[in-house]
């Protein structure tokens, strides 16, 4: 498996949580991430309004911050493999 960066992986998480929400177990099966690696990103999206957590459902959900993020994440991503061929 290649190296992810930070950006990538925050992208995957935020993808998760986009369908509907999603709990913790999800997010890790999705994005292939342990969960000693996973949580601090959890509090780090969460924090910074990247991500909301629903305590009653226990699932994460993207947050409108988030959805800019990776609309502009998938616009970069897209520039780049474009200019790679």
């Amino acid at each position: 498996m290649r190296h992810r960066c930070r950006i990538e992986i925050i992208s995957l998480i935020l993808k998760a949580a986009n369908e509907g929400g999603a709990t913790k177990i999800k997010i890790m099966y999705d994005t292939f991430l342990s969960y000693n690696h996973l949580t601090p990103l959890l509090t780090f999206l969460t924090e910074r309004g990247f991500l909301s957590y629903h305590l009653n459902t226990r699932t994460f959900k993207t947050t409108e911050k988030g959805l800019r993020f990776l609309k502009i994440y998938n616009q970069m991503s897209d520039v780049m493999k474009t200019r790679r061929q």
